[in-house]
């Protein structure tokens, strides 16, 4: 159960005075693929303000990548900079109502 826990904490990022996650580690704790996550919360963009996500910026994610102690394959060849997710956003990606699509 520490490793677990370990493992998770190791996916929280400060970034702009928040706790975020990746969207990539969000994906792999769902069990869904990145591309489906990430269209899903497209369509339904209205329900993740920018206190709930946000794009990184290519100056904070090579910042970010370069905190990484190894590399993660996740992380890796990405095209864009990934979007992360504050608590209230984790919080509704995990919700199964009233939101149209179900990640967990």
């Amino acid at each position: 159960m520490a490793d677990k826990l370990k493992q998770f904490q190791k996916m929280i990022y400060e970034i702009r005075s928040l706790n975020v996650m990746l969207d990539s580690d969000l994906a792999t704790l769902y069990g869904v693929e990145l591309k489906m996550m990430n269209q899903a919360v497209k369509r339904n963009i209205g329900r993740f303000p920018s206190d709930f996500m946000f794009q990184l910026t290519d100056d904070e994610w090579n910042s970010l990548k370069s905190q990484f102690v190894t590399s993660k394959n996740n992380h890796g060849g990405r095209r864009y900079a990934p979007y992360v997710f504050t608590e209230q956003g984790v919080s509704m990606l995990s919700r199964g109502e009233p939101s149209p699509y179900r990640l967990g």
